[in-house]
Order: structure tokens, then sequence, then C-alpha cells
């Protein structure tokens, strides 16, 4: 299958399940994955926040666990990477303002590298002007800002992703089993039985 250097975008506040699962996921097929904060190297943690759906007009959020980051932001090089995961949660909406998170997603776009973003990480997405003229998913609320970035937001359900190239979206962590399934198709991760 040919191990993949995977880079994910992180931050505080980043979604639990949306960090946790694919970052253990990922690992688990035998790929490499560096997790990275803004400001921050490896070794230090970040706060993660639990979202649910529990009946409200928008999601709940709950204190979630501290993740370690495992690479230092500093010292990447998005050249030396093969794809992308963003995950959601309040993480994209501040790490979108970093002028070098927004050259690290561009990158990947350029060169056509899979990215993979789900729920709140197509705010990074927009941010780095990489949605033009591509449809994803993502949470709702985030709709509008892929469609004023010149893409077009569909709706799959909460557990459906949706593959657009080399761009693989999700509304939230009740699709990451098709979404990661998507996005191992899209790295040319074979998984024997």
């Amino acid at each position: 299958m040919g191990i993949k250097k995977i880079l994910m975008l992180v931050g505080d506040f980043v979604e639990d399940y949306e960090v946790m699962v694919p970052f253990q996921a990922l690992l688990m097929v035998g790929h490499t994955v560096h997790a990275i904060c803004p400001d921050k190297k490896a070794g230090d943690r970040i706060r993660t926040a639990v979202h649910d759906f529990e009946g409200d007009q928008t999601y709940s959020e709950k204190p979630g666990h501290n993740f370690t980051l495992n690479a230092t932001f500093a010292d990447v090089k998005a050249e030396e990477y093969d794809a992308l995961v963003i995950p959601g949660g309040r993480a994209p909406e501040y790490i979108r303002l970093n002028p070098e998170v927004i050259e690290i997603v561009k990158h990947f776009d350029a060169t056509n590298k899979p990215i993979a973003a789900i729920c709140h990480g197509a705010q990074v997405l927009a941010a780095a002007g990489v949605v033009g003229g591509k449809t994803c998913s993502a949470y709702p609320a985030v709709g509008p800002d892929v469609n004023s970035a010149g893409g077009t937001w569909v709706d799959v359900g909460y557990d459906k992703a949706y593959v657009h190239g080399n761009l693989v979206t999700a509304a939230a962590w009740p699709a990451h089993p098709d979404w990661l399934a998507k996005f191992l198709q899209v790295l040319g991760t074979k998984i024997e039985p």
C-alpha cells in the first residue's frame, strides 16, 4: 500500500473525536501522522471539545481530552507530506488566521495531494481559497463560508462524506466511517481482509 506521511492541522478546542479517531485510525493502518498546532511544539498538549447533537438548535460543547502533539509546527515542511487532514471544532476558526496555515493548505491544493476536512475544517479551506469551483460537505453552519469562497456546499447528511477530486469532506464525526474510508481510497491505501 505504501506508507503515507500525513499532516494534521489542529488547535485548542479541536473537536475531540475529529482529532482522536482519524489520528489513531490512520496510524493503525500503518501511515505516519504528524499533528501540529501553530506556535506549539512536539510534546505540547492542546485541549479538545466534545460536540454532540442533543436536540438543541446547534451542537452542545463539553470539555474533551487533552491531545499531545507529536511534531513541531515551526519545523514542518508541507512538501514532505503526502496528505493533509483538518479536523473541526473551534480550532479552525482561529488557526485559519495564521498565514503559515494558509500556505500549508495552499501547497496541498496546488500539488493535488489528498486533503480531508471534516465539520468546521472547511473554514480553513475557505480561508485558504481552495474551495473555488469545488463541491464539498461541512457542518451546515459552515456552508455559507464555502459558498462565499466560490465553492458549493452539499448536504450529504451527518453520516456520509463527499469526494471532489483530491478533497474528501464530511459534516461531522458521525461520518467517520465513510469519511475515513473515502480518504483511504483517495490516498490509495488498500486494506486486505
